[in-house]
């Protein structure tokens, strides 16, 4: 049984405790690796491992730090048939979606970052013939960066690239139900020459070593991707510490098609598949997923019958083969925290059109965590079901009369991560990109996404943002310098 190894001051090693916990295979529910239950030990000996490399590090020149990060990024790229791999294992996710998601946009994240390092600039402000500001953006120094489950390596190098490029030492802690790719990326720091103590990555359970992480004194900002209400609990640790953090948690995403979007078959055609894609990659285990999918009434049938047609030639299959297109849940217990809202959507007088069952393979994955991807019609918008976070194969559709109804409906959650609007009227898609509560407001798209744009929600879905000039400012602090002439 392979045992996954912390990786501290440069070196993989043991946890402390020596204590374990099991990495399961999503889609054969077998146990593949073992993870370590790492603790305060652990995260001391990675706390005094940063504490002697951060002023080394983030007074290394901009164009050094650059190119180590160029270097990871290569590193990624040459590894990532076997990243891709690892993550398919581990997560349950077609190993196709893994190459030309996870791995692509790891390397892509890592890349954008490398070069945000030598191009970040601060600001200057003239005062006459009195004086001058100009303001300085230096590291915060030890931060921590905790990533979530569903996209493991792509959404760890979101967090920790930034915070290196601007010169921080990272304690990073990968999800412990999906550590592989965290533990292979490891390795490639230890291969491109990451110096010792930039960056430590402590694998174990929330309660053991999240917590602590979060808790610790010499720890200065904590970015966090997760469930909202791990992300009120962090939030209500470190406030009173009044240290940075950023939250970047849940969505229940809104979808809406108007009727002049579908005037063409073609058009129908082409925007129903990307609808499908939108409520059903990654198993629905996307944080940007739309669940909640309104149509305009006069398009609202053929939309709803073409929909189900394509959902239901979605391929579901064993995730390492080239020709699935939907993998299994990521664990038992979310496989069953999932069917238990189809459970549900059926007392609440939902109509199952497709899907609603566990699937059991034949084979290998005869034990695996698989759900049909399924499509409910007749919710309330009120209803649990439309009202909290599933994060599987599951989506509602409703139909819609006017913008002001629809634009009520998708507002009426707690969440407020990303919304998808498809529409040919230009002055439309304008007024509701102002009034829709969203973070993230797609016009004829979904999961565009430029590494420039700041990234994340309102409301429940988050405080904070990500990506670009956002992510930089986060993991810096400014100081003004005033100088009188």
């Amino acid at each position: 049984m392979k045992k996954i190894q912390n990786y501290i001051n440069g070196e993989l090693i043991a946890p402390k405790n020596n204590h374990y916990i099991d990495n399961y295979e999503p889609a054969t529910g077998q146990v593949y690796s073992l993870i370590p239950e790492s603790d305060k030990d652990d995260l001391e000996h990675a706390v005094q491992s940063a504490d002697k490399a951060q002023y080394d590090w983030a007074d290394m020149p901009s164009e050094d730090r650059s190119m180590l990060l160029m270097k990871l990024a290569d590193a990624i790229e040459k590894a990532s048939e076997e990243l891709a791999k690892a993550e398919a294992i581990d997560n349950g996710k077609p190993i196709s979606f893994a190459r030309a998601v996870d791995c692509y946009r790891s390397a892509a994240n890592i890349r954008f970052f490398a070069n945000a390092a030598t191009q970040y600039s601060s600001e200057c402000h003239d005062m006459g013939n009195v004086g001058v500001n100009y303001t300085l953006r230096q590291p915060i120094g030890l931060v921590g960066c905790i990533s979530p489950w569903n996209l493991p390596l792509y959404l760890f190098t979101w967090k920790i690239a930034p915070a290196l490029a601007s010169g921080n030492c990272v304690i990073a802690k990968p999800s412990e139900i999906t550590p592989m790719s965290a533990y292979i990326f490891s390795r490639l720091c230890i291969e491109v020459g990451m110096p010792k103590g930039v960056i430590n990555i402590l694998h174990g359970s929330g309660p053991s070593i999240g917590a602590p992480l979060v808790e610790h004194d010499k720890i200065k900002a904590i970015s966090f991707t997760g469930g909202s209400s791990t992300g009120k609990a962090i939030a209500s640790v470190i406030a009173p510490k009044l240290k940075k953090y950023s939250l970047e948690l849940g969505g229940k995403n809104p979808t809406l098609v108007f009727a002049d979007s579908c005037s063409t078959e073609e058009d129908l055609q082409s925007i129903v598949s990307e609808v499908v894609r939108s409520a059903f990659s990654n198993q629905g285990q996307i944080c940007l997923c739309g669940s909640r999918i309104y149509i305009e009434k006069a398009k609202y049938n053929d939309f709803k019958k073409l929909f189900v047609e394509k959902v239901e030639q979605l391929l579901i299959g064993d995730p390492l083969e080239e020709s699935t297109q939907h993998g299994a849940l990521v664990s038992k217990q979310h496989r069953d925290k999932v069917y238990s809202y189809i459970e549900l959507a059926k007392k609440e007088g939902g109509t199952i059109l497709c899907g609603g069952n566990k699937v059991k393979l034949e084979g290998r994955c005869s034990q695996g965590y698989f759900i049909e991807p399924t499509v409910i019609e007749g919710l309330s918008s009120e209803c649990r079901v439309n009202q909290e976070e599933i994060f599987g194969p599951v989506c509602t559709i409703q139909p819609f009369d006017t913008e002001n109804e629809v634009l009520q409906k998708a507002n009426g959650t707690e969440y407020g991560l990303a919304t998808s609007v498809w529409s040919k009227d230009i002055s439309r898609c304008h007024r509701l990109s102002t009034k829709l509560d969203f973070g993230i407001v797609w016009i004829n798209s979904w999961l565009l996404r430029d590494l420039r744009t700041p990234f994340g929600g309102m409301k429940s879905s988050g405080m904070g943002r990500e990506g670009g000039l956002e992510a930089m400012r986060f993991f810096t602090e400014p100081k003004n310098v005033c100088i009188k002439y």
